[in-house]
């Protein structure tokens, strides 16, 4: 009797062990999850179309892999696209900053850095693709940016000037070019600055031309047709989002036309030059993901490219009857047969 007794004592310490031990099983995962950190979200604010910025959206996920972070794995991004219309810049950051996200991703140039600066005055943001942020006003300084912002800085005003000098060196006798604006965007004024000068430079006269909707596109190539040689394409988001258009109305009106990006040559442009553009989009996601890691804006130098790409599309100088000269094809980076 008295091992029996013993026996059912036993057992009964034990099971009450065993539900114990069942219990922290239980609950301790629950509240060793509770504790652990969110995933920091990040969010892409673009004045282009998610359809034309693959590219550019495959090399910023490569900046920030380099940086140790993946999607779906350790990072969630948020991504909001105002298909080339600036006004709608402002009510999608005001999204992306009520999500919260932990750093505000400005894609797209001068119109949505300032939509995202506007936005939020604490949240980190790190712009791509920005002309001169220092004449803009958009930082004070390149080395010392200051604030809740940074990112990769472009040389409008000098690739302005050196689009002009590869115009008159495709096309020697080259009396009168165009030059496609959008005056909405604030950067405009200071790439149409470089090209002024290089054209008084080489005797060349500039027609500007503006637009900033589809309709005016159709207009100003229809303007531009008559008394120029060819025309220069500025660099602007809109005008990425309208690539197709673009290219299709110079085919249509046999314009000479030169780009800013590699892409509206592989879209049948004939000869474009600028940075290499998914480059800067790579740089400044890096620099997120420093950011994540916990340096702060302020203290990480505006980025200046290094990569600058010429590409030219001889089945479209053919079909434009334009001899492209020697020099020129072994100077370019990329030539589309």
């Amino acid at each position: 009797m008295l091992d029996l007794r013993r026996r059912q004592l036993v057992a009964l310490i034990g099971g009450a062990a065993a539900a114990s031990c069942v219990s922290c099983y239980v609950s301790w995962p629950l509240a060793a999850r509770a504790q652990q950190p969110a995933t920091p979200m990040i969010g892409f604010l673009s004045s282009r179309s998610s359809g034309e910025s693959t590219g550019v959206v495959a090399a910023f996920r490569e900046g920030l892999r380099e940086a140790g972070f993946v999607e779906g794995r350790n990072l969630a991004i948020a991504f909001r696209w105002a298909e080339g219309h600036y006004d709608r810049l402002p009510v999608l950051a005001a999204e992306l900053v009520s999500l919260p996200v932990a750093v505000l991703f400005a894609a797209g140039g001068t119109p949505t850095a300032f939509a995202a600066r506007s936005a939020t005055s604490t949240i980190p943001i790190v712009f791509s693709a920005v002309g001169d942020p220092v004449g803009i006003g958009l930082v004070p300084s390149l080395n010392q940016p200051g604030g809740n912002i940074t990112g990769m800085a472009v040389f409008v005003s000098a690739l302005g000037a050196k689009r002009i000098e590869l115009a008159k060196e495709l096309l020697p006798g080259v009396g009168a070019l165009g030059y496609l604006l959008n005056p909405s965007n604030p950067r405009s004024e200071i790439e149409l600055k470089g090209a002024l000068t290089a054209a008084r430079t080489l005797g060349i006269e500039l027609r500007i031309t503006n637009a900033s909707s589809e309709t005016e596109l159709d207009a100003a190539f229809t303007a531009v047709k008559a008394g120029v040689d060819g025309l220069i394409v500025s660099s602007d988001p809109f005008f990425d989002n309208q690539r197709e258009k673009i290219v299709a109305l110079a085919s249509r009106h046999g314009v000479a036309a030169l780009y800013a990006w590699r892409e509206d040559v592989l879209a049948g442009g004939l000869m474009s030059y600028g940075t290499d553009l998914p480059d800067s989009y790579r740089q400044a996601a890096m620099y997120a993901g420093r950011i994540l890691k916990g340096e702060k804006p302020a203290n990480l130098p505006v980025v200046q490219p290094t990569k600058f790409h010429l590409a030219v599309n001889l089945k479209t100088a053919r079909a434009l009857g334009i001899s492209v000269p020697p020099t020129l094809l072994a100077l370019a980076d990329e030539v589309i047969e």
